[in-house]
């Protein structure tokens, strides 16, 4: 096979006719003996496919996502089995991949070489960490993805609730298997920090309520499609409360036990990634893997530290702005208390943020030559999970599972959601955020869907940040107090750099990051502490987004200073996001090359100019 340059729904096709259930290990062998030898560049496109094959398929949760065909009744299988056996055909993959002859390729391939081997190679090295150990966390989980996949099913026929039921039925499985790995986790001394687990049993109770019909799990059969014959419809609903009534009430309520009978008092109190057996290099990858940078914790930690000294000095120019008599904690203490800053209602405040949106969305134009078709909505974040949910997330779309993007705004506690956030805050989750980047990589017909799938954090996350500072040109932050909303953004992501590194490596406490977070922010402490417990559980990840802000500022400073008055704007956001998301070191190598260009095309246009002769 050539180059791959087909839609993602010729792709599916593709895919779909080699399997519609499980790879298992006689399917891997099959294929991977199939992948051409003579041709380097029709080898590496089938090991795309193959990569791309092997995650829907052993990762059906993702292929629901994606809109992969034929997973929809099948969870991950996390028996210790399965797991090693993926972890030897990552192996195996690798090593297909390393073996390339990468100088015969031709130059339009040697990006998709360079991701696929960068990522095998990232994996197999995260396999020396126990990470399997801690499958549940507040923050991840499968209570937390269990619902959000179930909810994404399609339900549009008979055949869909089929599946639901299917996938139903097998959840059990999957709660055993990871209670499990919690057991193992804690005879090893591998568990998130026993603060961060406080919530955890409320989190998975909240799945079985007392009313069945109030279960996220059995949302889907509240309302059915009128296509499906009434009959029908109660025959399923009946089926679904069934196996709800008879496998999943006992399998939840024996895991939310087990939490709080062995789990919460056997974790560990020690709070840092660092404590952990091989902690310091544990931390150490996970900074590498989310950064996709060589920075070293305390490296991260000092430009952390500039970075919160630049922007607290914004913040008192933004103080003097508005007339403000007192100090920054005193302005700080202001915006977390007056009632103006608030809203009465979690109606108003999503009202608000839609409105946001559409204003937002009739600006884009002048900083993007290239938008995406896929629309976005603004939902509130589900009340099973909002308590100890962090202020804001999206869930990427697609068009061929036929869902569209969303924004999921939280409404819990109102006195703890300033107006003044909002506006960086939507910038940030939808357009041009994470919306626009993540949807058009999803429409870029011209790389392979595994690219087209690509979540990196740095990327993605450092673009949702620079992405706020767009803010200004799309007509926002007209008043002081949201343009200090928007620096107090700026410093939630420098101060994670400080605190992150600081109690994962550096031996701060929590107290200590909490007291540091709110020296340095206007936050509420409730948002505060729920950020605190997410580094801690995330170790590393949270650095991900000012590293890839400062990464994307300094590639657009060095190309406005290159092109002087021949820079666009449009032309360097399309050539950022035109590949999809990247590692950060792949996309320096990607925009150095595009300056080049644009470098050659303004000499030429300059020596035209030149060269024209005059006319009268």
């Amino acid at each position: 096979m050539s180059l791959l340059k087909k839609t993602f729904i010729a792709s599916i096709g593709l895919f779909a006719s080699v399997s519609a259930t499980a790879m298992d290990q006689k399917d891997f062998k099959k294929a991977f003996r199939a992948l051409p030898t003579e041709n380097v560049s029709e080898r590496l496109t089938a090991l795309q496919d193959l990569r791309y094959r092997w995650i829907m398929e052993s990762f059906p949760s993702r292929a629901t996502y994606e809109g992969y065909p034929g997973q929809n009744d099948r969870w991950v299988d996390n028996s210790s089995r399965a797991m090693q056996q993926r972890q030897e055909q990552t192996r195996q993959l690798l090593g297909a991949t390393r073996n390339l002859n990468v100088d015969a390729l031709p130059e339009q391939q040697r990006l998709d070489y360079q991701l696929l081997y960068q990522d095998l190679l990232g994996e197999v090295k995260g396999f020396q960490f126990p990470e399997h150990l801690q499958p549940i966390t507040h923050m991840s989980g499968i209570q937390r993805y269990v619902p959000s996949v179930l909810n994404s099913m399609p339900r549009s026929k008979a055949a869909d609730y089929e599946e639901i039921l299917a996938r139903l039925s097998k959840l059990p499985t999957l709660v055993t298997q990871t209670q499990a790995l919690m057991q193992q986790g804690l005879s090893n001394g591998v568990t998130p920090p026993q603060i961060t687990l406080r919530d955890l049993p409320r989190q998975i109770r909240a799945l079985t309520p007392k009313n069945p019909e109030h279960s996220p799990l059995l949302s889907a059969f509240a309302e059915m499609p009128k296509a499906i014959p009434q009959a029908k419809q109660k025959s399923l609903r009946q089926r679904a409360l069934t196996i709800y009534n008879s496998q999943l009430l006992p399998a939840w309520r024996d895991m939310a036990e087990f939490i709080e009978r062995e789990y919460i008092p056997g974790a560990q109190k020690d709070i840092a990634l660092s404590s952990r057996p091989d902690g310091l290099r544990w931390y150490a990858y996970k900074v590498n893997e989310n950064t996709t940078t060589d920075l070293s914790p305390e490296e991260i930690h000092r430009i952390g530290l500039a970075e919160v000294k630049r922007i607290r000095g914004e913040m008192d120019r933004i103080i003097q702005k508005t007339g403000f008599k007192g100090d920054f904690k005193a302005f700080t203490e202001f915006l977390r208390t007056d009632p103006r800053f608030y809203h009465t209602s979690r109606e108003d405040l999503l009202r608000d943020y839609r409105d946001i949106a559409k204003r937002i969305d009739g600006e884009l134009p002048a900083l993007f030559g290239t938008l995406p078709r896929m629309p976005y909505g603004v939902k509130p974040i589900p009340s099973y999970s909002e308590q100890s949910q962090t202020t804001a997330y999206y869930q990427p779309g697609s068009n061929e599972a036929g869902r569209a993007g969303i924004f999921y705004a939280n409404t819990y506690n109102l006195p703890s959601r300033p107006k003044w956030e909002m506006e960086a805050l939507t910038v940030h989750e939808a357009m041009p955020g994470h919306h626009l980047q993540i949807a058009l990589a999803q429409e870029q017909a011209d790389i392979h869907p595994l690219r087209r799938m690509a979540l990196y954090t740095a990327f993605v996350e450092g673009w949702g940040l620079y992405s706020e500072s767009l803010g200004y040109d799309l007509g926002l932050y007209k008043d002081p107090y949201s343009e200090f909303g928007a620096l107090t953004y700026d410093m939630w992501r420098a101060v994670r750099l400080v605190v992150d590194t600081g109690m994962h490596q550096l031996g701060w406490s929590r107290e200590q990051a909490i007291g540091y977070f709110m020296d340095n922010s206007a936050k509420p402490l409730h948002d505060v502490t729920v950020e605190i417990d997410r580094y801690l559980v995330w170790p590393g990840q949270a650095l991900a987004y000012k590293l890839g802000q400062l990464k994307i500022k300094e590639l657009r400073e060095e190309a406005e200073e290159t092109l002087n008055s021949n820079f666009d704007i449009r032309s360097f956001h399309d050539a950022l996001l035109g590949a999809g998301a990247l590692p950060l070191n792949i996309l320096e190598e990607r925009m150095d090359s595009w300056l080049e260009s644009q470098v050659s095309v303004s000499v030429h246009i300059d020596t035209q100019q030149v060269e024209q002769p005059a006319t009268s």
